[in-house]
Formats: C-alpha cells, structure tokens, sequence
C-alpha cells in the first residue's frame, strides 16, 4: 500500500498496484513527482523496469479466464463501485490532480467528475453488448456473430489529464471482459496509484487491474511488445504513436491512438462574435492550453477580423494566473522543458514574421519565482506554413490567420497532417451543412466551444490517431468479433 505522506494523504514513496499486492519496484529505484507550481518534490513512486512490467501483464493474464465469463453486468457492478467511490473521494483526488500537474482546483474537480461518468457510461454498456444473425446462403445454417474482449489490454495515458484519460479506458475495458494494465505518464503517476487504491478497497479481483509506474522507453515498450498483451489504446503525442505502433507491428497488436491535434478555429464574416470570442478563449487556455482539442490556430474572416481580436486579446490579458489551488484561470505548466518548447516556437514563429499582438511568456518574479508559468502570447501570421499553425503548441499560445471566403478557410485549415477536431462559427446554413464534409476532421464544433459528450465518439484523422474513445463506437472498441457458421441440416 502506498505509505508516508505528505499534503493530505499524498504518497511520498509507494509501490506498484500488481496481483492485488502493492510491490516495491525490482531494481528499487524511484522517480521524483513535482509539484509544477512550486517545484517542489511532492512524492516519489517506482522506477519501474521490463520485468515489472512482465508482472502486470502476467497477472492480467491469469486473471482474464476468471474475469472474462463473468456476466458483464456483473463486471459492471464493480465499475459502477469504484466510479462511487471516486465519487466520495473527489475532493482529495482533484487535489491530486492539482499538485501533480497543475490545472486549477476547480478544473481539476471536472476531471475527476468526468473520470466517474466515463466509468458510469461505460457500466450502462453492460446490457449492450449485442451480436447479429444473419441469413445464410446455405439451406439449414445461420450466421451468428459474436463479441469476444480481446484478453489483456494496456493503457497508456497522457499527463494533461491523467484521472480522466485512465477511466475512460479501463471502465470499458473492464465491462467488456478484458483485463487491464495502466501506466500513467511518469509525470503525473500519483492518480493512477490513487485509482487503484479505490480499485482494491471496493474489492477488485486480483490481477484484473494493475498499475506500472516507470517511463514509457522502457516500460511502457515492453507492455506494448508483450506478447500476452492483446491490444494497446494510449493517449499522447504523435511522436509517441508512431513509435508504439513501431513496437506493436512485429506481434500485429490492435492499436488505439488518440494522439496531438492542431485544431483550426474559423469565424466568418456572419459569426457571433462575442460568442465566437468566449469560446476561443476557453478553447485555447482552459488546462493552460494543455487539451488535444484546443484552439490552436485562428482563421478570421478580414470583415470581423479587427473587431475578435481586439476583444480576444483583451480576454486574453484579463486572465488571472496564479496558485491553482486557489480561484484562477490558469495554472503553470506541467513542466519546465514544456515552458521552454513553447518559447522556442514563439521565437520560430516571430522570425517566420509573426507579428506579436499580446506578448505574454515566461512569468518570473515574486509568486512566479519558483514553478512553470508562462501566459498568453497572441500572434498574427499571414502565412499559413508558420510553425506556429503547423505544429501542435499545447500551450497559451495562439496565432491568427485573416481569410477572405470560407473556402479560403477551409484549404488552410485542411492544410495539416493533423485532423482531431475543428471549430466553425457561422449563421450560414449551407455552410454548417458543408462543415462536416469539408473539413477533414473527427471531430468538428459547429459555434460553441470545445469538450466532449461520453455518448459521442472522440476520435482522430490522419496524424492524429486511430480508433478512438467514448460511445457506442468506443466501447465496440474493446471487443472483437467472431463469425460462427451454424448448421444442422
């Protein structure tokens, strides 16, 4: 169990959550967790290696022939368990949240309320799962097909919202019939351990869910090259995808991949915008800008170009920055190499021929003498091949494009390899009836701002992902189908 601690029942040093047992790691190195505040170390937990990883694996494995025939309603119960008991405890796991990366406390309570509807929705697919007959060619023979989970399956998870981004794998997961290991991004581990420590106190059947903890070179690798592993979802960076299935090819692992967006934001001549405004602005800083869904770059129709951006930056500047534990805006960044990648593409862009419209960076001075804090930076830019609308920020950063038709538009927007989401605010019917057609996106917010349903369907195109969460289509996700040729002529 995880053992001293510190700021309200934070774990200073801990183990690993594998077969039911808290396990120290084999080689008994450790990882320092930082508050990105203050940078203070706020715990540390398990440098895990491969072999600890072949652990987790191994009990999921042997925990899967008593888990998978279960009645899924069954397996619901427990879901719906730990999403109550995540529910009871929401204040000290938002708290978690805070200290290890950073959002504001109240955003930070979203995550958590978010993490246990995930598990909710997910227990409400428990009567669901549903095959089909279908006729056969054959005289006396019918087609059944049927859904199968896949075994064990490995979770990988981003640190922009490591509570969330766990249940919305495992709680589906789980009621399908498969067992699972976590390994939370070693930055912000402290809430998969928390998880987990709910997961065994409702009375979680051994080796049904383990956690890892350690990096993702070493042991996120070997969880994906497993050959017990049968299928890997990960949340992350592109860069971190294309490596995966690097790793996941030689075993032809089924793969799920929510990775970076470069979402266009686009307001025409006939949007709202006071509205439009609103939305970029939670759509750019809510989470620091730290969301794969965020406004990252801004297409404005030159007739009210002039007028959004006086009012956005202006938003911009009125946004307080400070202690997330207390009532602000914005928080720090995750970490200090995250503030430094963000000041290396500003500095890109400006020499691209950015012009800076409010400039923001790095904070430092008093209050902001110790933590990663950085405010919002809005530049404009009239070519669209700038760094700073072709690579993902993941930061207070925005830059604006003026366009002359919606056409216009929607070529610049289309002009990426990335294709997550996109946002379009317009009054035009044809154009709102274009929109999903046009622009190459999984996801599209037609004049409202970012953030998902648990009963949609979150999933990226081209560089940004494969699969997908959340829905029918997600949960569908973690089962396999199988064809059975039934004859009794």
């Amino acid at each position: 169990m995880l053992t001293a601690q510190t700021h309200d029942d934070l774990p200073l040093a801990g183990a690993m959550f594998i077969d039911g047992q808290w396990l120290p790691p084999q080689n008994h190195s450790l990882i320092e967790v930082e508050n990105p505040s203050n940078e203070d170390v706020i715990a540390f937990i398990p440098e895990g290696t491969a072999d600890d990883a072949d652990a987790a694996v191994a009990a999921a494995h042997a925990a899967f022939p008593g888990w998978a025939p279960r009645p899924a309603i069954e397996r619901a119960g427990f879901v719906n368990a730990l999403a109550a008991a995540m529910e009871a405890d929401l204040e000290r796991l938002a708290t978690l949240v805070t200290l290890e990366q950073g959002k504001p406390l109240d955003q930070a309570r979203g995550e958590i309320g978010a993490a246990v509807t995930f598990l909710r929705y997910a227990a409400e697919n428990a009567r669901r799962i549903e095959g089909d007959i279908v006729t056969s060619d054959n005289p006396s023979e019918e087609i059944h097909i049927r859904r199968h989970p896949y075994g064990v399956i490995v979770g990988l998870t981003a640190w922009n919202y490591p509570a969330a981004l766990a249940t919305r794998k495992l709680g589906p997961a789980l009621v399908a019939g498969n067992t699972f290991v976590l390994l939370s991004h070693e930055i912000t581990p402290l809430s998969g351990l928390a998880i987990a420590e709910l997961a065994e106190k409702v009375g979680f059947p051994r080796g049904v869910f383990n956690v890892v903890t350690g990096r993702g070179p070493v042991v996120g690798q070997r969880l994906v090259e497993h050959p017990d592993t049968s299928l890997v979802t990960m949340t992350g960076s592109t860069r971190a995808g294309r490596e995966i299935s690097k790793s996941a090819a030689d075993s032809l692992k089924v793969i799920r991949l929510e990775l970076g967006g470069k979402a266009p934001f686009i307001v025409m001549e006939d949007g709202d915008v006071d509205a439009a405004v609103e939305a970029a602005v939670a759509a750019r800083y809510t989470n620091c800008g730290q969301i794969c869904t965020c406004n990252e770059r801004m297409y404005l129709h030159s007739a009210v170009a002039d007028e959004f951006l006086d009012k956005f930056v202006s938003a911009s500047q009125a946004l307080s920055i400070g202690d997330p534990m207390g009532v602000v805006d914005m928080g720090p960044k995750v970490s200090g190499p995250e503030v430094t990648k963000i000041e290396e593409i500003v500095a890109r862009g400006v020499a691209f021929g950015a012009e800076v419209l409010l400039e923001g960076g790095r904070l430092q001075g008093g209050a902001y003498d110790k933590g990663h804090w950085i405010s919002p930076t809005v530049l404009e830019v009239s070519d669209n091949a700038s760094p700073l609308l072709q690579e993902e920020i993941f930061g207070p950063v925005v830059a604006a494009k003026r366009v002359d038709s919606f056409d216009e538009a929607v070529a610049l927007a289309n002009d990426t390899e990335f294709g997550l989401s996109a946002y379009l605010f317009t009054q035009n019917a044809r154009r709102i009836a274009q929109a999903p057609y046009a622009l190459k996106s999984g996801e599209i917010y037609l004049n409202r701002s970012n953030g998902e349903a648990v009963q949609g369907f979150h999933t990226g195109w081209g560089q940004s992902g494969l699969g997908g969460e959340d829905g029918k289509y997600g949960f569908d996700g973690y089962l396999r189908k199988q064809t059975t040729y039934l004859n009794w002529g």
